[in-house]
């Protein structure tokens, strides 16, 4: 089983080659790449091709890519929200621009996941008649189209709202639209806040192509480490096992005021879900009597 990292860990500073050092001495060999500008220029060429070289150097694979949801996240503070679900078709075809600039950049890195939100989660400042399914569904297909060319598989993100829940991603899924090799991510602390994690890994079992591993208490949107919430993990992975998982898990953290100690703990949620992972592929041998 392999494990990953998101550098959304490092989402309020300028990616540079030191963050993905980092990220390797601690045993990571995958990270999702978060698209914002203010991290990663992802309309840069050269700022792209400079990642790609780091991570060659280093041995790292950029598995996924986070498609962009601001435009910005500078001292904490988010810019300006993209939402490829907005009625406002000028703030909608704006969405979709950055999306698809975001994953011809996902391409050149050799990502195989483009992940993506619908609209807006609940929990944010959602403008008025956001969230629409019509003007989702005008996005989802260009979006598609440009994640076959530029060769990667989009991931539709299990977030808080009506568009994406494990329901709604299944909607998409299975619906009428051409959206070639798609395939959800389960993102379990989401998840939790909607309906559970093992329910959700049961509900899109088969659709399951990525993962966003971390917890919560089931009250909001924490991002805690795993184990720190209320999030049943050996129920969670039993049944990510159970529906044919075998991707990678990705954690997505953010640094919690201290990105090398999340780093730390990290490792060790690492170690102690790759435990549960091995008594869970362990043969179980009857007794004598049994």
């Amino acid at each position: 089983m392999r494990f990953g990292i998101s550098t959304h860990l490092f989402h309020g500073e300028r990616l540079e080659r030191a963050h993905i050092e980092r990220i390797q001495a601690r045993g990571f060999d995958l990270v999702e790449i978060f698209a914002t500008r203010s991290h990663l220029d992802y309309h840069d060429p050269q700022r792209v091709a400079d990642l790609h070289r780091w991570l060659d150097e280093l041995h790292v694979s950029a598995w996924s890519l986070h498609a962009p949801i601001s435009e910005s996240f500078i001292k904490g503070t988010w810019g300006r929200a993209f939402s490829n679900a907005s009625p406002d078709g000028t703030a909608r075809e704006d969405a979709v621009h950055e999306t698809r600039a975001a994953i011809r950049a996902a391409g050149d890195l050799g990502c195989a996941q483009v992940v993506l939100h619908l609209g807006i989660p609940d929990a944010q400042n959602v403008p008025p008649r956001d969230n629409d399914p019509g003007a989702a569904r005008r996005s989802l297909e260009p979006i598609a189209e440009a994640c076959a060319a530029a060769g990667v598989q989009l991931a539709l993100e299990l977030i808080p709202n009506s568009l994406a829940t494990a329901d709604g991603l299944l909607q998409w899924l299975e619906g009428d639209l051409d959206l070639g090799p798609a395939g959800a991510c389960l993102d379990t602390g989401h998840a939790h806040l909607t309906g559970g994690a093992p329910e959700a890994a049961e509900l899109l079992s088969g659709y399951i192509s990525t993962t966003h591993i971390h917890d919560n208490r089931g009250k909001a949107d924490d991002h805690l480490m795993p184990f720190d919430g209320t999030i049943d993990w050996p129920a969670t992975l039993m049944t990510l096992s159970k529906v044919g998982y075998t991707g990678p898990y990705m954690f997505e953290l953010p640094d919690h005021g201290d990105a090398e100690r999340t780093l730390a703990r990290a490792t060790t949620a690492r170690q102690k879900i790759q435990a549960i992972l091995d008594d869970l592929a362990r043969p179980f041998t009857f007794g004598e009597d049994g």
